[in-house]
């Protein structure tokens, strides 16, 4: 994603007021001050740049500008457990990973809440591509409000400018499993890539930037026919929902999701230069209600009694609905799923909502890979600390309750 240029010398201005403005600043936006970025893309930031960035995406709207998402005023509770027993040192595996905060939650309590990179329980920390499993879900709760009539209708009944595009024929539902055929380069790795320049271009007079780009995108195989990776997919998913709900996409999170959810702190949610979410990207929020937003899920996204999707929706969208070319993984709607029947949320540089039904387990990540977007090591890493987890459960479980 591409963030707006900013000037130096207006940064400046903010610190005009010498040592006592600067000490008014909270710690995040210090940070970022201290190490602000000077190029105009995130994904070729310094990890320095990163490490203060991340933290405090929202903080100043030169940087970038959005939307808050307001939370309730009672907190759900999130009751602590007994430590887990891991085989494995959490310290070391916080290093490796530049991790910021894990938490598991089993069974509704907590039971492992750690933070690095001197981040802490208070700050909000970007999502990247979680914000895409939040956007399935609030897709779910627009079809279940009666906003959108079925997965089947065609993108261009929504977003009609997209009519007479490669998306013209595309329906809701291959939007969501990213499987359009739509030609898209996802490579973090390349500043040409179609990720990289989506929010750089500049669109018609008139026309939202993401549609704008979107609609030029060629078509490349039959629709339904493959899988490929694409951002920009899940942000026409947020523009379909924002034209059918005539809501603001954060408006409608917090209606649907963060105030019911029992939220305790506000989040903010990054806007487009025409002022959409990125809903493919970039929501900021506090770890402990990342770890509320995978409770919420693996109870059934109930509120008062009833659920805020479709029957149904929820093991759709978390089941495997297309290949992926890796054994036993699969892609649902905007979660990535395992045949053994967890599911995960996640965002490059190390966030993560991982969960598993079976184990009543919600893993939360954080972080900042020292590696970069596509870091193997750290990825793999990751898998093992969740495989770790899940066997203490086992364990424990195994052990009975008078262990």
């Amino acid at each position: 994603m591409k963030l707006k240029k900013f000037a130096l010398r207006a940064l400046a201005v903010l610190v005009v007021g010498g040592t006592a403005g600067w000490l008014s600043l909270d710690k995040e936006t210090r940070g970022l001050l201290a190490a602000m970025p000077t190029n105009r893309d995130l994904l070729f930031w310094s990890q320095p740049q990163r490490d203060a960035a991340f933290r405090a995406m929202d903080r100043i709207s030169l940087l970038a500008k959005w939307h808050d998402i307001p939370a309730g005023s009672t907190p759900s509770p999130l009751p602590p457990g007994p430590p887990l027993k891991l085989q494995l040192d959490v310290d070391a595996y916080m290093a490796g990973q530049r991790g910021a905060a894990l938490l598991v939650l089993q069974d509704g309590k907590l039971r492992l809440e750690r933070y690095g990179l001197d981040f802490d329980r208070n700050g909000r920390w970007t999502s990247f591509s979680v914000a895409k499993s939040l956007t399935s879900t609030l897709m779910g709760a627009a079809i279940r409000d009666g906003f959108i009539k079925s997965l089947d209708d065609k993108v261009s009944v929504y977003i009609p400018e997209m009519k007479g595009s490669a998306y013209d024929d595309v329906s809701i539902r291959q939007l969501l499993t990213m499987t359009s055929g739509v030609k898209w380069n996802e490579d973090y790795a390349d500043p040409k890539s179609d990720v990289a320049q989506f929010n750089n271009h500049k669109p018609e007079e008139g026309v939202d930037s993401l549609v704008s780009y979107m609609r030029k995108l060629p078509r490349e195989v039959p629709a339904g026919t493959r899988w490929l990776y694409s951002t920009g997919e899940t942000n026409l998913v947020g523009i379909l929902i924002n034209r059918a709900t005539k809501k603001p996409l954060a408006t409608y999170l917090s209606e649907k999701i963060w105030m019911p959810a029992g939220m305790e702190q506000k989040a903010t949610w990054i806007l487009s230069k025409t002022g959409q979410e990125i809903s493919g990207c970039c929501i900021q929020a506090a770890p402990r209600d990342f770890a509320r937003f995978g409770q919420f899920i693996l109870n059934g996204a109930v509120v008062n009694g009833k659920s805020i999707v479709p029957e149904g929706w929820l093991a759709d969208a978390t089941t495997s609905r297309t290949t992926i070319g890796q054994p036993g993984r699969g892609y649902g709607y905007q979660w990535w799923t395992y045949d053994s029947g967890a599911f995960t949320a996640r965002g490059i540089f190390g966030q993560g909502i991982f969960i598993d039904p079976k184990r009543k387990l919600v893993i939360v990540s954080n972080a900042d890979w020292a590696g970069g977007a596509r870091d193997p090591g750290a990825s793999a890493s990751r898998e093992a600390f969740y495989q770790a987890v899940q066997k203490a459960v086992d364990d424990e479980a195994a052990a009975g309750p008078h262990s």
